[in-house]
C-alpha cells in the first residue's frame, strides 16, 4: 500500500493514509497471529507449554509433536481423502459450472429466464439439514465418497461470475470457429476455457479452499473413519481429544516423559499440518484470484 503523501496533499489526506495503514496492520495482525501462535505451540515442548508465558517464539523448540502425528497412520488416510476430495470436487465443479454458465451466457437459450429465476431462489432457500440427509441416504451417498463430489458439482453464485466473464469474450471468436466446423462443445473446450484462466483460477480457489476446510460433511454423512477428511479428524482432536489421546497411547510412556509430548501440543501440530498446504498454494493463485474476481463481477 502506497502512501500518497507529498507537498500537495492536505493534512486530511495524510491522516486518512496513516489511519488506513494502521487499521490494515491491525487487521493483518489479528488475522495472522492465531496461526503464528498455533505454530509456536506446535514447535514447543508440550509440558513446557503448559507453564504458559509463550507468545512469540518457542521457548523449548522440538519436532517431537510432529513426529507423534506422522507416526499415526490415521492421519495419512484422512489427508489422502482430503487431497482426493479437494482435487476431484474442485475439478468437477469448475468444469460443470463453467459449462452451464457458457450456455447461460447465450441470450437465445430456451427457458433462460425461468432457469435464472429458479437459480436465484436457490441462493436464499434450501431444503434444510434433515430433508437433505434423507435425500442423500436414499441416493446411497451416505458413507460414500461421492457425497463429497456430486452435491457440490454446481453453484449458481459461481455461475453468475462465470457468465459475466464469458460475456466479455468477443463473439467473433466463436463465429470463426463455427465457420471452421467446430460445435458448441469444441468451442467451449478449446476456445472459451483457455481464455478463462483468471476466472477458472478464482472459482477453483473458492471451491478448493471450501473442500479442504470443510468438516461438516465428514461429520454428518460419514460414519466410516477411512472416508473422513482431515478436517473431521482434526475436529475430533480439538473437540474430544480422543484422537490425540489415541496418538499418545501409541507412544511409550518413557518416550512421552522424555519428549514432553502432550495431547494439546499434538492438537496444535495437527492444526498446523491441516492448514499449511492451502496456505502454501494460495500465493501462487492470488494474482489470478484478484483478476478473475474483478473481471467476472464488474465487466459485462
Amino acid at each position: 500500500m502506497k502512501l500518497h503523501i507529498g507537498k500537495k496533499n492536505t493534512l486530511k489526506d495524510q491522516i486518512f493514509d496513516y489511519t488506513n495503514v494502521m487499521v490494515m496492520l491491525i487487521i493483518g495482525f489479528l488475522t495472522l497471529y492465531p496461526i503464528w501462535y498455533t505454530l509456536v505451540l506446535a514447535f514447543n515442548d508440550g509440558q513446557d507449554s503448559m507453564l504458559g508465558g509463550i507468545y512469540w517464539l518457542p521457548r523449548k523448540f522440538t519436532f517431537d509433536n510432529f513426529k507423534a502425528i506422522f507416526e499415526n497412520k490415521a492421519i495419512y488416510t484422512a489427508f489422502g481423502v482430503t487431497v482426493a476430495r479437494t482435487f476431484t470436487a474442485t475439478s468437477v465443479h469448475v468444469f460443470f459450472t463453467a459449462m452451464i454458465a457458457y450456455a447461460f451466457s447465450k441470450k437465445q437459450l430456451l427457458g433462460r429466464k425461468i432457469y435464472l429465476a429458479l437459480g436465484t431462489v436457490s441462493l436464499f432457500f434450501n431444503g434444510g439439514l434433515i430433508p437433505v440427509y434423507l435425500l442423500y441416504r436414499n441416493l446411497g451417498l451416505v458413507n460414500n465418497f461421492l457425497v463429497y463430489i456430486l452435491p457440490g458439482m454446481f453453484s449458481f453464485y459461481n455461475l453468475i461470475i462465470f457468465t459475466s466473464f464469458f460475456r466479455t469474450i468477443p463473439y467473433g471468436l466463436e463465429e470463426s470457429a463455427k465457420i471452421d466446423g467446430a460445435n458448441d462443445f469444441m468451442i467451449f473446450a478449446r476456445i472459451i476455457l483457455p481464455l478463462s484462466k483468471p476466472v477458472l483460477a478464482t472459482i477453483a480457489l473458492f471451491v478448493g479452499v471450501y473442500n479442504w476446510n470443510d468438516f461438516f460433511m465428514g461429520v454428518i454423512y460419514m460414519n466410516n473413519p477411512s472416508l473422513q477428511p482431515i478436517q473431521t479428524f482434526m475436529l475430533k482432536i480439538i473437540a474430544q481429544n480422543s484422537e490425540a489421546n489415541e496418538i499418545m497411547r501409541g507412544i511409550p510412556t518413557d518416550i512421552q516423559e522424555s519428549t514432553g509430548i502432550t495431547s494439546r501440543s499434538v492438537s496444535m501440530a495437527t492444526m498446523f499440518v491441516t492448514v499449511a498446504p492451502i496456505m502454501a498454494i494460495y500465493p501462487f493463485l492470488q494474482k489470478y484470484f484478484v483478476k478473475g474476481l474483478l473481471m467476472g463481477s464488474i465487466k459485462g
